[in-house]
């Protein structure tokens, strides 16, 4: 009988053991894909090449522009991507010097956040038209930065401000 006692304690205390390693793993398992999310939010894995975007033509609206001269520098941003966050002021900072426009894709508390950063930019697109807009142009990485000619025409495509900064405004 004490046999029989000690078998049923040391299952139980087996499976005990068993139920916390199974709540310890799934708690490490909700902080990888909270970490996964947090590290792709915007941005994908898979090399991009910004530069295929060169030579199409951006669809613009009278309402893109907001009666503003058409912009030569359009930057691409997302709510979730951290490295946009990062761009926003430095790309603010830019745009002072030429015309330019923001396009920021999302919703939510950190889109208001990324609409604050860059709020002296002359024409600033969000929403569904910033979606809209992310999809024909065809931007797969977050941020994107476009140099665009007179005629709505990518001369050139950067995922670094810096590289496009430095370009002259086409003629």
């Amino acid at each position: 009988m004490t046999f029989l006692i000690a078998a049923v304690v040391l299952v139980g205390v087996l499976c005990l053991l068993d139920l916390l390693l199974t709540f310890a793993v799934l708690r490490r398992l909700r902080e990888h894909t909270a970490e996964l999310a947090r590290l792709s939010g915007g941005t994908r894995f898979a090399p991009y090449d910004p530069g295929v975007l060169v030579g199409r033509t951006l669809p613009w609206t009278d309402t893109d522009t907001d009666g503003v001269d058409r912009p030569q520098l359009v930057a691409f941003f997302d709510v979730n991507c951290d490295a946009c966050h990062e761009h926003a002021p430095q790309f603010a900072v830019t745009a002072r010097t030429q015309a330019a426009m923001a396009v920021i894709s999302g919703a939510g508390p950190r889109a208001d956040d990324l609409v604050r950063v860059v709020a002296d930019v002359p024409s600033v697109i969000t929403a569904e038209r910033a979606d809209s807009l992310v999809k024909a142009i065809g931007v797969e990485a977050f941020p994107t930065f476009l140099r665009v000619g007179p005629d709505g025409t990518i001369v050139a495509a950067q995922t670094e401000l810096a590289a496009l900064a430095e370009m002259a405004p086409a003629k």
